[in-house]
């Protein structure tokens, strides 16, 4: 298969550009007056693909309630960021004519997943076929970007270097406390219900080089352990079929303008390690351990929590470490034209505004919805971040 060739994942790598970039946003695919889930993606999926706009812009996500929309590798953040509006727009005009709604948030607030279909593709009969109730489990929804990094051994050590900063990307982006019609205590559910079950998944360890990883991925395919590269499914990886650094950790978010400032941040992340690494700074040596900690502490708490600063030995505010990669990036924000804006208040916490000040489950999701619509339905950002 195409996608478990090494060479010629290995090649890729360096025909690769340095900051192109790819953005694969999740929505849930609901029901206009219960807003439940509707298994209406091949219906979708068959109508986009006759658009001339949306064309290859969509694809599947394992269950037949969720469809993703994906930008082309645009030449920078900006370029991607214009195409996925685009797409976007096309897309919610498309549900609207068929008579659904989309919605962004890391988890359906009520949904079961034993009710739940799945997409009928070799893939997904793979995937569901191995993992049973840890793929069943799955109802989840997130943002994906990938930065284009020239060189295999490059983007292996970008990786390794990113690694301490996952949970604070986390912790940014936190967008899902219900689960099953309840509070679950966590802002980022979505997390701990795929990235803490799924195998290969969550945060990697440090390989340190091309070499390494290729080892490691040559054992999985002579064990039997992975027939696809895809099903290998790290927090961030080196991707071996598009030549780029994936960053898989963010929840899906309410809004375009999140959506997009992240992304942002995201890019300036992976294009500053690779700074980083050109000029020989030294690698963080974090035990995984306590990068695993700061993990979790992002799940429970996001942005509103503690995490670990490892080089102080104490913890401090999530913001100030936000704010941090904020500070570190700065430069190749500014040479690169990113907007990496965040909201004062993340989505988790809007909507557990309106819940703890007694509104419905139903009614704090119709609110994220509605603003989803308006948001994400334009060519360009149409409200301000509450």
């Amino acid at each position: 298969m195409a996608e478990l060739d090494l060479d010629r994942a290995e090649a890729g790598f360096q025909r690769t550009t340095d900051g192109t970039v790819g953005i694969e946003e999740e929505f849930a695919i609901l029901d206009p007056e219960s807003l439940d889930l509707v298994p209406a993606f091949e219906e979708l999926f068959e109508a986009a693909t006759g658009d001339e706009l949306l064309g290859e812009h969509v694809a599947g996500e394992l269950i037949t309630s969720e469809i993703e929309i994906k930008s082309k590798a645009g030449d920078d953040f900006g370029d991607a960021v214009a195409d996925q509006r685009r797409a976007r727009a096309a897309l919610f005009a498309l549900a609207d004519e068929r008579g659904y709604r989309l919605g962004s948030t890391g988890t359906h607030p009520w949904a079961d997943y034993r009710e739940q279909f799945f997409i009928d593709t070799e893939h997904y009969r793979r995937v569901t076929d191995e993992l049973q109730y840890v793929a069943r489990r799955n109802n989840t929804f997130a943002l994906h970007v990938h930065v284009g990094i020239s060189g295999a051994d490059r983007a292996v050590r970008v990786c390794d270097r990113l690694r301490p900063v996952l949970p604070t990307l986390l912790a940014a982006s936190v967008n899902s406390p219900f689960l099953e019609g309840h509070d679950s205590g966590l802002l980022s559910a979505r997390t701990q219900t795929f990235t803490r079950s799924f195998p290969r998944c969550g945060i990697p360890d440090a390989f340190g080089s091309w070499k390494a990883y290729r080892e490691y991925l040559e054992l999985l395919i002579a064990t039997g352990s992975i027939v696809e590269a895809t099903q290998v499914w790290w927090s961030i990886r080196p991707h071996l079929v598009f030549g780029t650094v994936e960053v898989r950790i963010c929840d899906a978010q309410m809004t375009a303008e999140e959506s997009e400032g992240l992304a942002g941040l995201i890019v300036a992340c992976v294009l500053q390690a690779a700074r980083d690494e050109d000029e020989g700074r030294p690698l963080p040596e974090v035990p995984p351990r306590l990068i695993e900690e700061n993990l979790w502490r992002a799940i429970r708490w996001g942005d509103e929590g503690e995490l670990i600063d490892f080089e102080g030995g104490r913890s401090r505010p999530a913001r100030d470490a936000v704010e941090e990669l904020q500070e570190w990036t700065a430069g190749v924000r500014s040479e690169w034209s990113i907007d990496s804006e965040l909201p004062e208040r993340t989505g988790a916490r809007r909507q557990l505004d309106g819940f703890q000040a007694g509104e419905s489950l139903r009614d704090v999701y119709a609110s994220s919805v509605a603003q989803t619509g308006k948001s994400y339905g334009g060519d360009a950002p149409t409200e301000d971040f509450e």
